[in-house]
């Protein structure tokens, strides 16, 4: 039997009678290398869906404010934009009247208050107070007209909060919509 194919040794002739390194399988350096490599992607991937959930959340109790507010507008407006008007009667989990927190902001020219009070609602878990305010923006007195801006400042924050809700949401702006009824065209 020859020793070489077409030139060549075979390859067990050329190691001196053993098998190649591929034939024993990997070496325990090499297996502690992909493990670790595997462990490092594996931390990057729970890194990222913990990181992905947390805005989630976020992004939900952004949406349920804005909706909140929505709701508001839309129900105060059909009212004309009447000063008697108070989320309370609408039994949805609104509560009565509270006294306007220490420190609730909302942006300039927004007007009054109205009922100068603040309702607490929690919805999924997510507490938050509201403050309508009302600002005549337009009177007059030649047709008769008077524009109302109507405001909803929604803040993610419990009554009385003292740091019981989750940090991350007392911590994001408060949510502000904002709209216009005509006063002599709804009654108000």
């Amino acid at each position: 039997m020859r020793n070489d194919i077409k030139g060549h040794e075979a390859p067990w002739i050329r190691t001196g009678g053993r098998r190649g390194r591929s034939a024993h399988g990997m070496t325990l350096v090499e297996v502690m290398m992909a493990a670790s490599i595997l462990v490092v992607a594996a931390l990057g991937a729970l890194h990222c869906q913990y990181y992905v959930a947390g805005h989630g959340r976020l992004a939900a109790a952004t949406m349920a404010a804005a909706n909140t507010a929505q709701l508001l507008l839309e129900d105060w407006k059909s009212t004309g934009g009447s000063l008697e008007y108070d989320p309370s009667n609408l039994e949805l989990g609104f509560s009565n009247a509270l006294a306007i927190p220490a420190g609730f902001t909302a942006p300039e020219g927004l007007g009054a208050a109205l009922n100068d009070a603040a309702y607490a609602i929690g919805i999924n878990d997510i507490p938050m107070l509201v403050i309508l305010k009302y600002l005549d923006v337009n009177d007059d007195d030649q047709a008769a007209a008077t524009l109302r801006q109507l405001a909803a400042v929604v803040h993610f924050e419990a009554p009385g909060d003292d740091d019981s809700s989750e940090t991350r949401f007392s911590e994001m702006p408060p949510v502000t919509l904002v709209t216009y009824v005509r006063l002599d065209a709804s009654g108000g």
